[in-house]
């Protein structure tokens, strides 16, 4: 993926981010689907969010929406 610079709604600590890097990708992800708005949601890789999901240090509730979801849509 490479370096983007997210919104400053999902990632205000950093201008850019290092996608190839695998804790900053996570990171990213984990920052997307708690901070995100439904337009960064969905351009999010499912199937990479479904992987790393056990990974992700999400707050309890966001982590059963998450996992509901894919309980539902698998």
């Amino acid at each position: 993926m490479g370096k983007v610079r997210p919104p400053r709604h999902i990632v205000w600590s950093k201008r850019e981010l290092d996608l190839s890097d695998p804790w900053q990708r996570r990171w990213y992800i984990k920052q997307v689907l708690v901070h995100g708005r439904a337009e960064d949601v969905a351009g999010l890789d499912w199937e990479e969010v479904r992987r790393l999901l056990p990974e992700l240090d999400l707050p309890p509730e966001v982590r059963r929406l998450w996992e509901g979801y894919f309980r539902a849509h698998s």
